[in-house]
C-alpha cells in the first residue's frame, strides 16, 4: 500500500506512438472470435479520458464493444425426464384383500396354453408380513421414482379396487398392460421357498403360440428389460442373484404363467427375494431396503427404455 499526501498530482504516464494503432489492429483482429468482446475492452485505453484503468474501475474494464459477454448466469435447465412420453405398468403381485376371497381367486382362468387360479394369496414372511403388502410398497415407491422420471405410470391394482376386493385374475393383469399399450410391465413379487434358499431372480416369458397367447413377439425384448431389470437392482441392492433359481444368472424363462403368457408388450416378473429365509426377510421388511429395491428396479426400467 502506498501513499500520496494532499495536492499531489501523478504526472501523466508516457503515450507511445504505436499504441492506439495496435489496439486498433488487435481490436480489428479478435473481434470476429469468442474472446473479441474482452480483448476490446482490454485494449481499447489508451490512457485519455480519465485516466481510469482495471484497478480503478473495480477491477473490471468497461466494454466498448457492441459485442455483449455470454450470460453464465442464465435461468437454470429444467431437470432432464429421460421417460417423458414413456407408459410403465406396475403390477404389484396379489392383493391383500385376496386372503378374505379364496374362492372367488381360486376360479380358473385360461393363460392361453392351459387354465390356472384366477390368483393367488402369495406367501408372507415367518413373522406375517404378507408378500402382497411388500408389493403394493415397493411398487408406490417405484411410481414415485418413476414419475419423477416423467414416466406416465399405471398401475394393475393399487390395495383400492372398487369393484372387487382381490386379484385382479392373472388374465386381467394382461390385459391392463395390453390396453395401455405399455413401453414396459413390470410384475412385482416376492418368493416362498425354504430357509437357506437366498437372493433374487427375473422371470421372462418363454416362447409360447398356443390358443390366446403369442408371446414370440415380446420374448426377445422383454429379455432386453428382464436384464436391465436385473443389472439395476444389483446395482442398487448390492442383492445376490438367486442361489435356487437360474443357476446364478439371476434370470429364469417361465410357460406357465398367465401374465406373461398373455401379454403383447415387453413384461418382466420379479421376485425379489424368499421371504421365508430369515435373512433375506429381515432385508424385504425394512424400508430403506425396499426403497433401494424401488430404484434399481427403475433404473432397469429407464436403461430398457432409453435403449428401446
Amino acid at each position: 500500500m502506498s501513499y500520496a499526501g494532499p495536492g499531489f498530482e501523478p504526472p501523466p504516464p508516457p503515450r507511445p506512438f504505436l499504441r492506439r494503432p495496435l489496439a486498433v489492429a488487435l481490436a480489428a483482429l479478435v473481434l470476429g472470435g469468442t474472446g473479441g468482446w474482452f480483448v476490446w475492452g482490454a485494449v481499447a485505453d489508451d490512457g485519455g479520458g480519465d485516466g481510469k484503468g482495471r484497478a480503478e474501475s473495480g477491477g473490471v474494464y468497461p466494454s466498448l464493444s457492441p459485442i455483449e459477454p455470454p450470460d453464465f448466469a442464465a435461468a437454470p435447465s429444467q431437470r432432464a425426464t429421460p421417460l417423458t412420453g414413456k407408459v410403465v405398468v406396475i403390477d404389484p403381485g396379489h392383493n391383500p384383500g385376496n386372503f378374505k376371497h379364496t374362492a372367488e381367486i381360486a376360479r380358473k382362468v385360461n393363460i392361453g396354453t392351459n387354465s390356472k387360479e384366477c390368483d393367488t394369496t402369495g406367501t408372507s414372511t415367518n413373522s406375517g408380513y404378507t408378500e402382497a403388502e411388500f408389493t403394493l410398497d415397493v411398487a408406490r415407491r417405484l411410481r414415485t421414482v418413476l414419475e419423477r422420471e416423467g414416466a406416465t405410470v399405471k398401475f394393475t391394482q393399487d390395495g383400492d379396487r372398487s369393484d372387487y376386493a382381490f386379484g385382479p385374475c392373472v388374465d386381467e393383469r394382461a390385459r391392463i398392460g395390453n390396453a395401455a399399450h405399455a413401453d414396459a410391465v413390470v410384475s412385482i413379487h416376492a418368493d416362498g421357498s425354504v430357509q437357506g434358499n437366498r437372493g433374487f431372480h427375473v422371470i421372462l416369458p418363454g416362447a409360447v403360440h398356443e390358443g390366446a397367447a403369442d408371446t414370440r413377439p415380446i420374448v426377445a425384448s422383454s429379455r432386453l428389460l428382464g436384464e436391465d431389470v436385473k443389472a439395476g437392482f444389483i446395482g442398487e441392492t448390492g442383492a445376490a442373484p438367486s442361489n435356487y433359481i437360474g443357476g446364478g444368472t439371476g434370470l429364469d424363462t417361465r410357460t406357465d404363467l398367465g401374465g406373461l403368457n398373455l401379454s403383447t408388450v415387453p413384461k418382466v416378473f420379479i421376485e425379489c427375494g424368499n421371504m421365508r429365509d430369515s435373512k433375506d426377510a429381515a432385508l424385504l421388511t425394512s424400508g430403506t431396503w425396499r426403497q433401494e429395491a424401488a430404484q434399481g428396479i427403475s433404473e432397469g426400467i429407464v436403461s430398457f427404455l432409453r435403449g428401446s
